[in-house]
């Protein structure tokens, strides 16, 4: 392609890009397509001999389309925004075509000076502190644009480590390798804080402690400063509190008025997670959550979220930025330059060497919408989830349980979990809408986030009147089976307290046989979406688990897998012994990431229900973290399964 053609072409691109966003909403916002449905669209290698371009382009809706979840739908409402713009667009077109890769100031001054521009423009139309400001008399620290969060938290967390080993070198007479050191560390997020902090965990190998927050779900200063109190007495280092506003389930909002002095006062690196919440701060009155933000070191926030700067784009400030320099800074010859001294190098801010030119797109949309606008945008989206919240709450068999904040709002059914889940596969498989389950603690709930600048009032109840109508729907088809399968019901609990009378006679009771009558929810409920367990990730103090043998199993630990013998009684000993040693086991299997059933993922056979059980009839297991070793086999049923499951086994 030459540059006439591209040229020809370039046009022809952004008029099939206008015509796809200017018509988004009718197209279905979830792709109805399966896993592999690309193998059989497009060759298994590439072409020796060039295409036609037009061939090329035809693909695009043959091809790429059919798969695509279409994110700037006003009808995609899952996770969080995930926002461009026309300004956006335009400013990566231009970064596209310099293509500079800006590690140091002379690899493209322009590049980085922009970048410093824009931040301390952000700094300042959100409220932030004048310490994270590059150009201000008394502040030693600044700004830089990031790839993601998950990065930013990372980058956080390796300079606090850094910073707290060099503090604690002094206090020791020794030499001691750093990864001694290390091993002390702990750092604290909520129990409602992004698995990004819990994956930046296991990539440092540091231990994350995840607190218990309040009825808000909100992590306050009293359990910050209890757990450190803990964790000094067990001859740990707290170095970093990951504090988060506005949280991925329900948009709560850790206490900094409360943790910000606690973490001063305790020497804690305190970072701060506004991913989502942070464009909202440039409208002052909903910077209420900010109070506290003067004791932060770091605060990182996603413009690729809300502020329609499509991604990537993360913006992450520090309160001394020499703190970044020495966890990253590496100075071989060939990317020194004359004014190595004098200027800002953002290789030495981050993981990677290389950056791409994204505070071009930042700058045109700052330019182009104004503060004004970016406050009315926010504003509007705001106003669309209040609207829907009033819909909800005029209906009785709908609950929101929790507060509503800024464009997220989280309902469920008053009926239960079942009904909830139900709900959400429904929709979902209607393709009408996209929206994600969370769990409040045990209650399944449905995030409904208003994402879309371009949302109307008839788009929200739009999508309320096909979300009531399906409930009602699924209501009415429950009501209708209650009544059916009544005297079915009363016959089966006539036949158990007969059997349970017959049982009484006998000398044991066979224990997987009254596990055998808990009624069994939704499998998504017990097998696939267990509950995170409060601590994760190198955690220090996990709960001792009810099984740990992970070996192959010998004859005898066979024989204790159905509950017969004495292996089983000497696994659950060794996992309630108290002492240092157990507690680095403990602490070694949790740096494992944890998936639904771990024992199947990792080739591991588990011990299911290790009790005194008859091994004659053996049953299978209740218990909503155990599976029976004839289950290991196929732990997850197919979409198919799940597809043609009738209502009765649902519900």
């Amino acid at each position: 392609m030459q540059a006439e053609e591209y040229n020809r072409r370039g046009k022809q691109m952004v008029d099939y890009i206008t015509d796809y966003l200017v018509s988004i909403r009718e197209r279905r916002v979830i792709p109805d397509v399966k896993p592999g449905y690309l193998t059989d669209l497009i060759p298994d290698s590439a072409p020796a001999e060039p295409e036609d371009w037009d061939n090329i382009f035809s693909d695009i809706e043959k091809v790429v389309m059919p798969g695509v979840v279409h994110w700037q739908s006003p009808h995609m409402h899952a996770y969080y925004p995930s926002l461009t713009s026309w300004p956006s667009m335009l400013g990566d077109m231009l970064a596209d075509a310099i293509n500079c890769v800006g590690f140091t100031w002379a690899s493209s001054p322009a590049c980085t000076e922009l970048e410093m521009t824009v931040m301390d423009w952000l700094c300042k139309a959100l409220g932030l502190p004048s310490f994270f400001l590059h150009h201000h008399p008394s502040s030693r620290g600044g700004g830089i644009l990031q790839g993601t969060v998950s990065e930013s938290t990372l980058v956080a967390l390796l300079a606090a480590r850094k910073d707290k080993i060099l503090q604690l070198r002094p206090e020791i007479d020794q030499d001691i390798d750093d990864s001694v050191l290390n091993s002390k560390l702990v750092a604290y997020a909520s129990d409602q804080a992004h698995s990004s902090v819990e994956k930046a965990g296991l990539i440092s190998l540091v231990k994350i402690r995840f607190l218990p927050t309040d009825e808000k779900l909100s992590l306050r200063g009293d359990a910050l400063k209890q757990a450190i109190h803990e964790d000094r007495m067990n001859g740990l280092v707290p170095f970093l509190l990951c504090a988060t506003l506005g949280t991925t389930g329900v948009c709560a909002f850790d206490k900094l008025s409360e943790l910000g002095p606690v973490c001063a006062e305790e020497g804690l690196w305190l970072h701060v997670d506004a991913a989502y919440a942070g464009s909202a701060y440039f409208c002052p009155e909903l910077r209420w959550s900010l109070d506290g933000i003067e004791f932060a070191n770091s605060f990182v926030f996603n413009p690729s979220k809300w502020m329609m700067v499509h991604f990537d784009c993360t913006a992450f400030w520090v309160r001394d930025k020499y703190k970044l320099q020495q966890t990253f800074s590496v100075d071989p010859v060939y990317l020194r330059h004359e004014n190595s001294q004098a200027a800002t190098d953002f290789m030495h801010w981050q993981i990677p060497l290389s950056r791409r030119f994204r505070s071009l797109k930042l700058w045109f949309v700052l330019r182009s919408f104004g503060l004004k606008k970016l406050q009315a945008h926010i504003r509007h989206g705001v106003s669309m989830a209040k609207l829907l919240e009033s819909q909800i709450k005029k209906e009785t068999h709908f609950e929101v349980p929790a507060e509503r904040h800024l464009g997220l709002v989280v309902f469920s059914l008053t009926g239960g979990n079942a009904l909830t889940q139900e709900l959400l596969r429904r929709l979902t498989r209607s393709g009408a809408m996209y929206l994600i389950p969370a769990d409040i603690y045990t209650k399944r709930i449905i995030r409904f986030t208003v994402t879309s600048q371009h949302t109307t009032a008839d788009d929200i109840l739009r999508d309320w009147k096909i979300i009531s109508n399906t409930a009602a729907a699924l209501l009415a088809e429950k009501k209708s089976l209650d009544r059916v399968y009544q005297p079915t019901l009363a016959q089966d609990h006539a036949i158990e307290e007969e059997n349970n009378q017959h049982a009484k006679s006998e000398e044991t009771e066979d224990s997987a046989s009254t596990m055998d009558k808990v009624q069994v929810e939704l499998w998504i409920d017990k097998a696939w979406n267990r509950p995170r367990r409060p601590m994760r990730s190198l955690s220090c103090s996990s709960e001792p688990l009810s099984y740990s043998y992970f070996g192959p199993l010998s004859s005898q630990s066979k024989m204790a897998a159905l509950g017969t013998g004495g292996a089983a009684q000497k696994t659950e000993t060794q996992a309630n012994l108290a002492g240092k040693d157990v507690l680095k086991k403990l602490t070694k299997f949790n740096s494992v990431p944890s998936f639904c059933n771990p024992w199947v993922q990792c080739g591991r056979h588990q011990l299911c229900c290790p009790r005194k059980a008859s091994p004659a009839a053996p049953k299978h297991c209740r218990r909503a973290n155990c599976m029976s070793p004839s289950n290991i086999i196929n732990t997850t049923p197919s979409a198919t399964s799940l597809e043609t499951t009738s209502v009765p086994e649902l519900l």
